[in-house]
């Protein structure tokens, strides 16, 4: 068991995964966990309890979204641990990985945050590690994204080309599961819970390389991610907050004469939104179809 790491899960009606994800810290040797809930109404509390009263359960009292969540579930976290953990409760964390992240901290003193490899349940790497993409990147990538995944913005913003299997500095990593050294962590004050979900680990990792913080890609340390358990209870709303993120990152970072372009690219915003649910409605539908011919 280490007593450096403290483990945050941010749970929101995930029950049998958050079982699964907490079985799976503790094969990796976090002593320390704390699970923050977003008001689930599916009995995670008390079968947590049950199953593992030595985790610390912080109701937050309603669902405030993945970062708000997280700070408060890190607030709670044992006194004098070294690096936060911060994960999604659908993860499945290899034993290795928490010491394989833990050493890689070690190692590199500059270094805010390292994220692990991620994988999907079907084998396929997650690419969770990716760049602060440029304007025309950004554009390509949300026009084109949705039909046609390996278009060469998507492929750059995505860093589909890189070798997954080698350790890299990059702009930033999924907030889906991540080690942070806790005093950078407490440096930038956690997320920024302006965002509600998505956009907040891109910009927790923006504040850190400008805090001088450096943030890493480890794939000695994997996980597995089954996705959207939480998400997929409100996809219209996700995809909401989605372009939502984009938006307040965007207002955030861009400087100097492209501010101009933000209300150009709030209406390009407004437009994929849409785009994106009629994109979740038809494949809604077709699988419905699919389900029925079985």
């Amino acid at each position: 068991m280490t007593d450096r790491v403290s483990a945050v899960i941010v749970n929101y009606n995930a029950r049998e995964h958050l079982l699964g994800c907490i079985a799976s810290l503790r094969a990796a040797g976090v002593h320390d966990i704390v699970v923050a809930d977003n008001a689930s109404v599916d009995g995670s509390e008390a079968a947590v309890r049950k199953a593992d009263p030595a985790v610390t359960y912080v109701q937050t009292g309603a669902n405030l979204g993945y970062g708000s969540g997280a700070n408060r579930g890190a607030a709670r976290a044992a006194a004098g641990t070294d690096y936060l953990l911060v994960t999604n409760p659908d993860v499945v964390v290899d034993p290795a990985a928490v010491k394989a992240l833990e050493a890689t901290l070690d190692a590199r003193p500059e270094l805010g945050l390292v994220g692990p490899r991620i994988d999907q349940p079907d084998g396929e790497v997650y690419p969770s590690a990716r760049v602060f993409p440029k304007l025309g990147d950004a554009v390509g990538h949300a026009f084109l994204g949705l039909v046609w995944p390996g278009n060469r913005f998507t492929r750059r913003y995505r860093m589909l080309d890189r070798d997954v299997t080698q350790p890299a500095d990059v702009d930033w990593i999924s907030g889906s599961c991540f080690l942070a050294r806790r005093a950078a962590w407490d440096q930038l004050s956690g997320f920024d819970e302006g965002y509600f979900m998505f956009g907040e680990d891109v910009d927790l990792c923006w504040r850190a390389w400008r805090a001088g913080w450096s943030v890493a890609f480890e794939p000695g340390a994997t996980v597995v991610h089954i996705e959207g358990v939480s998400r997929d209870r409100h996809p219209y709303r996700m995809i909401l907050e989605h372009h939502k993120g984009v938006l307040r990152f965007a207002a955030k970072t861009t400087t100097g004469p492209t501010r101009a372009l933000l209300p150009v690219m709030a209406a390009g915003l407004a437009v994929r939104t849409v785009m994106a649910w009629t994109h979740r409605f038809v494949d809604g539908r077709r699988s419905k179809a699919r389900a029925r011919v079985r």
